[in-house]
């Protein structure tokens, strides 16, 4: 990936999720606390923003923007969650991983951060998911609405949806389904 293809992809992202808004907050009213989609649509509003503003000149500038945007805008434990992934992107990026490596690094952060393992119905499940099919060249836009699906089933064992216990059953979780938002952009950017 390059500067033009990471701009584009968080350009592609803030439009997912400002359209997707209200249906993450739906996602996250039965198992969390109702503020995923509003959460995300602010970060990433001022992602884009301050990607105008301060024109990275790399693609490791643009990483650390995202993160610390991501990091002092998004509430909740999504902002720290997608800084964290972030932060491992930008840290394998600088030095000099390929791109699957990359995206390892970034779900490597989110477990630290969060504990969590695949299976526990969060977003490491859609990045574990991701992260497996890059390193085979074989991701697809079918293969993330499958990860994010897969999640449905599941009882949550980690985060805000673990508190709700069996009833986190029948629900996507709502950081999968955005992590499938950040793929599909992802996937898109990279077709152009």
């Amino acid at each position: 990936m390059n500067l033009e293809v990471g701009i584009r992809w968080m350009e592609l992202f803030n439009e997912k999720v400002q359209n997707e808004k209200d249906y993450l907050t739906q996602l996250d009213t039965p198992i969390g606390d109702s503020d995923h989609g509003n959460n995300m649509s602010r970060g990433m509003a001022h992602v884009v923003e301050a990607i105008e503003e301060q024109k990275p000149e790399n693609l490791n500038e643009l990483l650390k923007l995202v993160t610390t945007n991501l990091l002092s805008k998004v509430g909740g434990a999504s902002g720290p969650l997608y800084a964290s992934a972030f932060m491992g992107m930008m840290k394998a990026e600088a030095a000099g991983e390929e791109w699957a490596t990359i995206l390892k690094a970034g779900l490597e952060n989110i477990q630290m951060r969060g504990k969590a393992e695949k299976g526990d119905k969060t977003m490491v499940d859609l990045w574990t998911a991701v992260v497996e099919a890059v390193s085979k060249d074989e991701l697809t836009h079918d293969l993330i609405d499958e990860a994010v699906e897969a999640t449905k089933p599941l009882k949550a064992k980690k985060g805000r949806a673990s508190y709700v216990g069996e009833r986190s059953i029948g629900h996507i979780d709502p950081g999968a389904y955005s992590s499938g938002l950040l793929f599909h952009a992802m996937l898109e950017a990279e077709a152009e």
